[in-house]
Order: structure tokens, then sequence, then C-alpha cells
């Protein structure tokens, strides 16, 4: 090999979108410039615009764009592909620079200008001198036009002197002064560098200079030594690239998911790669990559346990189906004998491998929904002729205080807290209540049965207890030094009186309850890299609020936000944040989370909110959307391809049962064929997807509906209504549980949205 190619990422997005012919042609083109770049057929030539930048022939109508990136330590000359273009559009002023505030290699293209942009600037681009084509009969003039008033610009509070500081590509920096625009500022980012884009984004959609700076600009920043703009080699290890291999083939051949999977931002990967000094949590909006951190961190986490064989990293999540997904993604990112030492299971999977280790064989008690847990309250309160609580209210108290607190007596009870619980209850009321509970509990006992949050708080209990034996083995280990004590204790669960992990990730973590927290707590040694937490409570599905601080995780001086998101358009956020408006949410600790800065790089159609007559009508229109979107997904490519559009689209709804009647009336009156969305996955071989908004968290479409979001559905007034005057403090903790069920619904959607309902429009929406 003489020389080395690597291939920059949006060149690697380019190839994606190209003909499988190009691909081939381009993989040939890669195989024959590593043997001998000075090849005849590669036709290697400087452009004369910037003396770094060559271009190189792919085929009669491709071209590759390459840079010179210095030597690598073994003498090979490395190169970088920045871009595959048409030959037509190959430029003389094509450029490439190392960028002032990250260090990466940069690739500037000015064709993907705007011309009114370029003519504003007074550039005019050359075509490379061997792609020139005849030329052609100038247009005659037949009127003379008066010239425009100037416009004004839209970045005119902003210098070139302060676009430099955010880190703007040079070469833009005049032309993104000159935009008047959203249009023009548009074209401008599609082929911008990676931060000039992210800023040019934040400002135009109207961040503060300040607040550019401190979340786009300052994560990005690495520590450059003098010269670096001139040293392409070092500057080629701190850029995205993709080596170039003889697995290229394979790559291309992935599409866009591929590098979802493993790019990291910088401002992530500064995240994967930080040692904290105790618990760590990363928040930020959908879409912005807080599982791929998550899934990197474990893998980094993974790389530098000491040798052996013991799964002591735990990767949690808090339902079934999203931990089938992180293990298939966590395997692209691993070598399996390290991911054999990864541990993956939801939190209600890892709570029955504790009970079970605690409780003796015949003793165990099954499990019960919470639906039969409510009808067995309703019967308790039946027969003590108990009329001034419903069963929700009780059973909510059950679940947040009593459980949630782990309250073992009335006393208890007594004195605990009940912060945002609304309805106060003095303490006679507390006696009566704890004595519903009391025979509440018992029933359930009797029944052999408990809840899914009693097995956690269970779970929670036994491992505080194994904590506080460790904690006591270790005072008597250090009181009397030597080798390891023995205690006279052979029960599976504290044979080896040590925590079960060595480190422990959690993603979805706004979903888990107090009982997690204190299990996972419980869980492994308070120390360096503990815990690593991703969530985001502004898709909190359920009430299940939670201090961080009060169950022993402090992540103070130990939080960052991500505020880009690589999934979904800027036109399906704005739509999404208008439905989460101007309610308040916490950070999963002391202080409030908002989506100020959240932004997205990607564009795309406006979404549809559709008004229709009445069920039939609503559905009759969803049909025909989705035939309309499964023929643009299918139309074929220019080499004949077709494809697939299996889980490509989706529709989501509030309830199973509304799921099950959009399917039925899909198959049978439009001959649409669907499956559904389980804990276990899709079930049936439909290719459009149906599940609940539940369902959906952490899934994503390239097509999305969302159906039925009428008023008496979003919320279900019919549920919550009376809670309006009896329980002001939880009638606005169910609005917001709905509000967050359709945010999560609506940013499930990448490239298309579409939101109906018949009747009034949910109060979410806006209209």
């Amino acid at each position: 090999m003489t020389a080395r190619l690597s291939l920059y990422q949006k060149a690697e997005n380019e190839l994606y979108k190209m003909d499988s012919s190009v691909k081939t042609k381009f993989y040939d083109f890669c195989h024959q410039f590593r043997i001998d770049p000075d090849h005849p057929s590669v036709d290697l030539k400087p452009l004369k615009g910037d003396g770094r930048i060559f271009r190189a022939k792919v085929d009669r109508s491709y071209r590759a764009l390459l840079a010179r990136a210095g030597v690598g330590e073994d003498g090979v000359q490395q190169w970088l592909i920045v871009a595959v273009r048409h030959r037509k559009d190959v430029y003389e002023e094509l450029s490439v620079a190392v960028n002032r505030i990250t260090g990466e290699i940069e690739f500037v293209d000015l064709g993907v200008v705007g011309q009114s942009v370029l003519q504003r600037a007074g550039l005019q681009l050359t075509p490379a001198p061997d792609e020139q084509t005849a030329p052609t009969e100038p247009t005659p003039v037949t009127a003379v036009a008066q010239p425009a008033p100037p416009a004004e610009p839209l970045l005119a509070g902003c210098t070139p002197e302060g676009l430099r500081r955010l880190g703007v590509a040079d070469a833009l920096i005049e032309l993104a002064l000159t935009v008047t625009t959203e249009e023009e500022l548009d074209q401008l980012i599609a082929g911008a560098p990676r931060l000039t884009a992210e800023v040019l984004t934040g400002l135009g959609s109207g961040m503060p200079f300040d607040e550019v700076e401190r979340e786009i600009t300052r994560p990005s920043a690495t520590e450059l030594e003098p010269g670096f703009e001139d040293d392409m080699a070092a500057a080629l290890t701190r850029t995205a690239v993709t080596t170039v291999d003889d697995d290229i083939r394979n790559v291309l051949a992935e599409g866009d998911f591929r590098a979802w999977k493993v790019y990291l931002h910088p401002t992530q990967h500064k995240i994967v790669e930080r040692n904290y000094n105790g618990p760590a949590r990363i928040s930020g909006g959908p879409g912005t990559g807080k599982t791929i951190v998550a899934l990197h961190r474990v893998a980094r986490l993974a790389s530098a346990l000491p040798p052996g064989h013991g799964k002591t990293i735990l990767l949690t999540t808090y339902t079934k189906n999203l931990t089938a997904d992180l293990r298939s993604r966590l395997t692209s990112l691993m070598e399996p004998a390290l991911l054999g030492r990864i541990d993956i299971k939801h939190i209600d999977q890892l709570a029955q491998s504790v009970l079970n280790e605690n409780t003796a064989p015949g003793s165990q008690r099954s499990l019960i929904t919470d639906d039969r847990a409510l009808d067995v309250l309703r019967e308790v309160l039946f027969e003590h002729e108990e009329q001034r609580w419903d069963a929700e209210f009780l059973f909510d108290e059950w679940e947040q205080i009593v459980l949630g607190q782990s309250l073992a007596t009335r006393q208890d009870y007594f004195k605990a807290r009940r912060a945002g619980m609304g309805r106060a209850l003095n303490r006679p009321e507390r006696a009566a209540v704890w004595k519903l509970l009391e025979q509440f509990t018992l029933r359930l006992n009797s029944m052999g049965r408990e809840t899914w949050a009693q097995a956690a708080e269970r779970a929670a209990r036994c491992e505080m207890e194994r904590a506080r034996r460790i904690q006591i083995r270790a005072e008597r280990k250090e009181d009397i030094g030597g080798d390891l004590i023995h205690l006279d204790d052979n029960s599976s669960a504290l044979r080896y009186l040590r925590h079960r992990y060595r480190h422990i990730v959690v993603d979805e973590a706004q979903d888990l309850s107090s009982a997690h927290w204190k299990m996972l707590r419980a869980m492994v040694a308070p120390g360096p890299d503990d815990l690593f937490i991703a969530g985001d409570t502004h898709q909190r599905i359920y009430d299940r609020q939670v201090t961080l601080s009060t169950v022993g995780v402090n992540i103070r001086g130990r939080a960052s936000k991500l505020t880009l998101s690589y999934r979904t358009t800027q036109e399906i956020l704005d739509q999404a944040a208008k439905v989460v408006g101007t309610a308040t949410y916490d950070d999963l600790d002391d202080g409030t989370d908002t989506l100020d800065g959240y932004h997205s790089l990607l564009r795309g159609p406006a979404p549809e909110l559709a008004a229709c007559t009445d069920w039939t009508d609503e559905i009759t229109q969803l049909a025909d959307t989705l035939k309309r979107w499964r023929a643009e997904i299918t139309r074929p490519a220019e080499d004949g391809t077709v494809r697939d559009p299996s889980g490509t689209m989706a529709v989501c709804v509030a309830d199973s049962d509304m799921a099950g009647r959009v399917a039925l009336d899909l198959e049978t009156k439009h001959s649409i064929a669907t499956a559904t969305l389980t804990k276990d996955g899709p079930q049936g071989g439909g290719e459009v997807h149906i599940g609940t908004m539940h369902r959906f968290k952490g899934l994503e479409y390239q097509k999305l509906a969302v159906v039925g979001a009428s008023d008496s559905i979003l919320p279900r007034t019919t549920l919550i209504e009376k809670y309006a005057t009896t329980d002001p403090k939880r009638y606005e903790r169910e609005l917001k549980k709905s509000r967050n069920q359709l945010f999560v619904a609506t940013t499930r959607a990448r490239d298309a949205l579409r939101v109906s309902w018949h009747g009034r429009p949910s109060p979410f929406l806006p209209m």
C-alpha cells in the first residue's frame, strides 16, 4: 500500500444517496488509489483554488475530491476524500482548512451556496479546466431591471470578528453576513462544515451570541498547539472520518443509520471520554444522541476494565423492547469478549433477579398489573364503605409516598413529606388512609400477588441491606487489617459480599421510580464513574418525579446537556416544542430543564395538521397518506433498485384499543397490512407499524402519523376532569403526562409527520 485513504463524513453521506453503480466504481477507485495514486486511470490533478485539494477520476461522470493529510507514523501518505461530485460540480474555489476552534479538517464548497448570495458577495465560481462545457450563447437582454434596494442582512447584529470567535469557517464569514433570507441561510448551512453549520443555525434561530458560544462553540473547543493550521496529519486525528479499507462496500450499503450509530459529535465525545468523580448525568431533547452517548460510554468503560470474565458493567433502561434495541446497537460497537462483560437488563428484570436470589423456593409472589391491583383496592374500599377517597388517589398515595419512601410503619407515614401530591391530609386522615392501604397490601399478600412497584421496593430493600453488610465488612476489615474475612452467611445474595457492578449506565432515566434508583445506588460502590445517567424529563410519560439527591445520587457539577438533534428535522422539532409549550420541567434534581437552544441541521416539509369530520374520514385520509408515503419510499432509483418500505412508516395512537381499531380498519377497508408494536417488538408481517405512545419510546420512523389527537383523548377528559376541583395538583400532573406523550409521539418522526383528529383538536396542538 502506497497511500492510506479516509472518508470525510459529508462525503460518506453523499455516497449513501448515490446509485449502487457509482458506489461500486468508487470502491474500485479507492482500491486503485491505495495501490498507486499516480496511476494514469486515477488522473490525480490539483485544483488552482487550494493547493491542498486534488480531484481524481472515479468514472467518466464522477470525481473524488481529496486533500493531502500528511504522512502517518508508518511513513504512508495519508489522503482524505472530502467529497464525491459530478464533474460539472467541481470548481476551482473549493478549499480545506483546519478549524481554529475544533482543530478539525473542514471542507468548504461554495457551489451549494445560493447564487443570490454569491452575486451579492461579488463571487463567481470557476469550473475546473477539464470539466468546462462548450460555451452557450448569451441570453439576450430585453429590458434593464432596476436594482432592488438592499435588504437587511439576516445576521445584522454579528461582526466578522464575532463569527470568527464562534468558529465559523473563514471562507464563509463574509457570505454569512451577506445572507438576507432564511432560505439563503439554509443553503449556506447545507454545505457548511459541522461547527459553522451549528453556529449559523443557532444564530439564525434567534439564539443570543453568548448562548451560542456557551452551548455550541465552547463544548467543541480543543486545545491547539501553535502552527496547528498547517498540521493536516494532526488535524486528521481530530476529524470524524471512516477509514477506507476492503470493507468499504459493506459500509456504504448500510445507509445513513450507520453514521448515526457510531458517529460522535465532539461535544458527545468529550462526555464519553471524561472521568467523573461520581455520578454524572446527560440530558437533551429527542434525537440529540443521549442513547448513543450512553452506548459509547459503556464501550469506553468496558475497554478500561481489568482482565477478567465477570459482568461488571450494567446497562439498564425502563422497558424490555428498549433493552433489546440497546443490546443490538451495542453489539456493533464492541468486541464479543468485552460485550460478554456487560449485563444488559431492563429495570424490572433486574429487580426480579434480585428477588429471586432473596426469596425462598415456593414463596415467590406473582406479579399483578396496576389495573387489576386497582380493582382489588376498589373491593377493599367497597367493603369498608369508604367514600372519602377514590381508588386512584389511594393507589397513587401508596406508590408515590408509601412505596416511594419505603415507609414501614404508620408512624413513618405520619412523618412523611407529601410534596407535590396536591390534596393535603391531616393526621386523622393519614391514619384512615394507612389502615386502608394496610388492608389492601394484606389482600394482595393473601392472593400471593404484588405489583411491579412493590417488587421494585422489595428489591431495593434487599440491595440496600446487601450494601449495608458490605459496608460493615469493609469497616471490620479496616479495623483488623489483613486478608478478607469470612462471614457466616451462605445465602446466594450475600455470599461474596461485594457490589454487583463496577459501573452502571442508565438510559431513559426519567421513567425510573425512587425504588429503582435506591436499588441501583446500592448495586455499585460510590466512587469515580459509578453511575452514568441519560434522560429527558420532557419525555417522562409515567408519573414518577424523582429528585436524585434524595435517593443518594448526587450529580451536582457533573451534568451535561445536548442541544443538537441528529434525527429529526427542524420543522418537526418546532412543532414538538409547541406541544410542550410553556410547561416547566425538572432536571432530575432541584433545578429546571428547558428546550432552549434545541435545534437541528436537518430540513424537511412542515408537519401536516389534519382536521377530519369523523373517524371514517380520519382513517380514509390516513390510508391515503400511507399509500402516498409508500409510493415515495419505493420509487425506483436510477439503477432500478426499489427500497423495502417495511418498518419505515408508523401510526401512533393513545391506547391499545385504538391501535387495534386502526389496524382492523386499515386492513379490512383499505387493504393496508400492519404490524403491532409490543414489548417484544413488532408482531405481524405488515409494512406499517402501529402502537401506543408508550410503545414508541426510543424508536424512530422515517414517516409517522399520529391519529386520534382529539380533545377527549389527549387528555382523557373523562378520567381526569374530576381532579380539576378535587385535586388540582394531580390534575396538572395528568395534563403534563398527556402532553409529554404527544411530545414523544411527534418526535419519533424523522422526515415527515402528520397529526390528525376529528371533533375538537387536543389543546396541546398549536392551532
